[in-house]
């Protein structure tokens, strides 16, 4: 039988090379309790990631816990496929009461699977069946997810290669200032349209983020949405807001596209919509369009019921009252302006900084500066991760609970982080 050389950790012997961000982190973590993770030599970090968004109400929040604790002692349904559970009622209930009804959506909701790119594959599949045509529209440095459709609508090249085959039926459309404000805002979108000569199938949806997350916190106007949300309409479009990361209060309100007071056809939403960490995704749509037949959308791992336990505990706690809302804004204040005096002190080297609510930004001309800031980061203590089409951007994800005094700190070291790289 073969062994590890004692030399190799078990990770590099064993796990595929495809792993990326413990390159970045070069740690083992143990524990982890809010904003903070603590690895196996009793080292501390700050967490400005939480789980690349999956963990907007910190690590272990002693009120998920709680409940998922006392689920499981009572030998609470686990798997569930998509049976009936109490579990499951509580947490549709509790969506219906804290998120839909306020916002007066009556969307249906369907648990696709456990991922965000499980909710973009159910959302492409049932606008096409509705519409009936395939061409979906993105945008550019869009991302939606790494299986086949997701990455069909996907602009990252390096993840588009992965596939390993053709990626049809999507074509990219320029999100917003792409151009730098030159062209009128979808003047190439809707002269394709109106030319039987362009090449362009009718589409029958347009997906879209309305905070590109892993594109380089690219930020919609909320005037670009409406217009958007206009043209579909007049075109006979679905419009599919993508919230897997941007949603569940990562931009203040529960979800990101509410500033532009528009009301997509389909939203998909995974994340931080189990509130704990624990894998849970929802496409939901316009009543009208729930034309599936039965089990003609499948998946073994919809019914993750512990998710449903913690799903429910979050809204419950957090979304009750919406005080995490105006939270959330006052402290994305404290981050943005934070990052304006980081920007204006090295503005030579060409930093800008952008973002909403708690999901910002740093942006270098070098695009190699953003990983060695981040890289120093982790040496000072604190996890941040690059994004963009080039990794030129510091990506910032604060838990939304994470503390006024937490907030100052990690800007700070992030700060350091930066004078530290020049």
């Amino acid at each position: 039988m073969a062994t590890i050389p004692v030399a190799t950790s078990v990770f590099d012997a064993l796990e595929s090379e495809v792993r990326s961000y413990c390159r970045t982190w070069p740690a083992v973590f143990e524990t982890a309790r809010g904003s903070r993770l603590q690895d196996e030599d009793g080292r501390t970090y700050l967490d400005f990631f939480a789980g690349a968004g999956a963990l907007n109400y910190g690590h272990n929040n002693p009120v998920l816990k709680r409940a998922l604790l006392d689920y499981l002692e009572r030998d609470g349904v686990t798997h569930g496929l998509d049976t009936h559970t109490v579990a499951k009622r509580e947490f549709l209930e509790a969506f219906h009461r804290t998120v839909l009804a306020p916002r007066g959506l009556d969307h249906k909701v369907m648990f696709p699977g456990p991922t965000g790119t499980n909710a973009v594959e159910a959302a492409l599949k049932l606008a096409r069946k509705v519409k009936g045509r395939e061409s979906i529209v993105s945008f550019t440095n869009a991302f939606h997810g790494m299986t086949l459709g997701s990455l069909a609508v996907t602009g990252n090249a390096f993840k588009r290669a992965g596939a390993g085959i053709p990626l049809v039926h999507g074509t990219p459309m320029p999100f917003d200032n792409y151009l730098d404000g030159k062209v009128e805002d979808f003047l190439w979108f809707e002269r394709l349209l109106q030319d039987p000569g362009s090449g362009l199938n009718r589409p029958a949806a347009v997906i879209v983020e309305t905070v590109q997350g892993e594109g380089g916190i690219n930020v919609a106007r909320p005037e670009w949405l409406r217009a958007l949300a206009d043209l579909c309409h007049r075109w006979d479009m679905l419009l599919i807001v993508d919230d897997v990361q941007m949603g569940c209060g990562r931009t203040g309100p529960f979800f990101s596209f509410e500033e532009a007071g528009i009301t997509p056809d389909i939203i998909t939403v995974s994340k931080s919509i189990s509130g704990y960490g624990l894998p849970m995704a929802l496409t939901l749509f316009r009543p009208e369009l729930d034309i599936w037949e039965p089990g003609e959308h499948n998946g073994t791992f919809r019914g993750n019921n512990p998710a449903f336990v913690t799903a429910t505990a979050a809204l419950d706690a957090y979304w009750a009252d919406g005080g995490i809302e105006e939270q959330t804004l006052a402290r994305g204040r404290r981050v943005e302006e934070a990052l304006a005096e980081i920007a204006a002190e090295h503005r030579r080297r060409g930093a800008g900084y952008r973002g909403r609510g708690l999901a910002w930004g740093l942006a270098f001309a070098d695009r190699g500066h953003a990983a060695r800031i981040c890289s120093r980061a982790f040496e000072l203590g604190l996890l941040v991760e690059t994004s963009g089409p080039a990794s030129e951007v510091v990506k910032l994800l604060p838990p939304l609970t994470a503390t006024p005094e937490e907030l100052d700190e990690g800007l700070r070291i992030l700060a350091r982080a930066v004078d530290e790289t020049v």
